[in-house]
Parts: C-alpha cells; structure tokens; sequence
C-alpha cells in the first residue's frame, strides 16, 4: 500500500492533494475519465451512481450523481478545460449543494517515474473563505478513502 496522500495550500485559494499510486500513468489517467472505472472507486462505498458521465475531450461535460443508501442523492458536474493524456485534466466543477461556495476550477498533473504514478489534484476555489470551509470539512479522509479503491482497482487492473 501506498503512503496516505497529502495537502498542500499553494495559494489563498488553493487546496492541493497529492497521492501516489503503483500503476501506470495511463491506466490512473484512465480511472479518472472512464465512467465504468469512475464508478468503481470514487465516492463512498455504500453509496451507488445514478449518474455516472464523462466526456474526456475539451469542452466535454461530466456528471456525477450519487445516492446514499437512505436516498439522498448528491450531484456534481462541469466541463473539461483542457486534457491531455495521461498527464493533465482540468475541469470545473459545481456541486448541486453548492458547499464550495461556487464554481471550482480542478487541475489533476499525473506523473509517472519508475512505476509509481503520482496525482496532484489542485482545487481553486472562488475565494479564501470558500477554500477555509472546504479544508475544515472530511475531505481529505473522504478522499483517502477513495484514493484506498483506487489503488485496489488497479492492482486488479492489466498494465496495458
């Protein structure tokens, strides 16, 4: 198992999660931005997509929608940026329950050296005060626990 990622604070705005998996760049790429993979590790296990899109081309829209298992349903969804395979995605993103104080813009950098692939997922936020809310609520144990199913998904994977 990998180390457990960590968080940086590059700007006012900024919030930077770093973490590293043992698995090439191409296939984390790939669990980024295929919607069968998506479904596989990102959110909480008990929950289940309802809605799981992603269009991995520039101007190309994404939507998540998940539910909990007591019904609650929580959305979010944007656009590509810019994408360039395995090594840079970058969308917006709103949630349907705007906690993140408006649209966020997401950059995720994937590298590779040596067979451990590393992501950088950087979320700049509307403002300082946005970005304070977002650090002091679980998501960075929310996100490790994501990143976990990640890393199992693929060393259950083919290397290509």
């Amino acid at each position: 198992m990998m180390p457990p990622l960590t968080i940086a604070l590059p700007s006012d705005r900024e919030i930077a999660v770093t973490r590293q998996f043992r698995a090439p760049a191409e296939l984390v790429f790939d669990c980024w931005t295929i919607p069968a993979l998506i479904r596989r590790w990102l959110g909480f296990d008990d929950w289940t997509y309802v809605t799981c899109e992603f269009d991995a081309r520039v101007g190309g829209k994404w939507l998540f929608v998940t539910r909990s298992p007591d019904g609650f349903e929580m959305g979010s969804g944007g656009e590509v940026l810019e994408i360039t395979r395995p090594g840079w995605i970058k969308t917006t993103e709103l949630y349907d329950q705007d906690w993140t104080g408006g649209q966020t813009i997401v950059t995720n950098r994937i590298t590779e050296h040596s067979g451990i692939t590393t992501s950088v997922v950087t979320v700049l936020y509307p403002t300082k005060e946005a970005r304070d809310g977002a650090r002091a609520t679980p998501m960075a144990e929310g996100m490790e626990h994501g990143f976990r199913r990640l890393e199992d998904l693929l060393a259950s994977l083919p290397a290509g």
